[in-house]
């Protein structure tokens, strides 16, 4: 019996909806970055990028597990001296939720081509509306 590895030109791309309300980042993220990778597809091959599109909507309803909302940072860095830039986790939450999912879901994907190739399929929206309703996306319940 010989190991099937799937192809990039055959992969079949299907679109995935996941809706954000009260939900844990953390366990949203896990979650999806598997479908990014593609994780949950019976032809899952490591080298190659055979996950689905996602779409999250309601990304300004996530919320954090303990005292987290109140102490988790987000640090940036120009470069230059003195450039170090924090952003609590409410700041962010108040003027850019979808980042929030972004950088949760980035931070899980691979630090290589690959991984900016799956990052380019996660779409995140603060509210509910979303412009891909053209791809008809399956909407999905994740637990937890």
């Amino acid at each position: 019996m010989k190991t099937y590895y799937a192809k990039p030109g055959e992969v079949q791309r299907d679109w995935v909806l996941v809706d954000a309300t009260d939900m844990v980042l953390g366990r949203l993220a896990t979650r999806v970055a598997e479908i990014l990778k593609g994780k949950t597809k019976p032809q899952y091959t490591p080298h190659v990028d055979v996950g689905d599109f996602v779409v999250v909507i309601n990304a300004e309803k996530i919320r954090l597990t303990g005292n987290k909302a109140a102490d988790k940072n987000y640090y940036s860095h120009s470069g230059y001296p003195g450039g170090l830039k924090e952003v609590s986790f409410e700041r962010m939450l108040e003027k850019h939720p979808e980042r929030i999912i972004e950088k949760a879901v980035r931070g899980m994907l691979p630090k290589n081509t690959l991984g900016r190739q799956m990052g380019k399929k996660l779409k995140v929206y603060a509210g509910p509306e979303h412009p891909h309703e053209a791809q008809n996306p399956q909407l999905i319940e994740l637990k937890g």
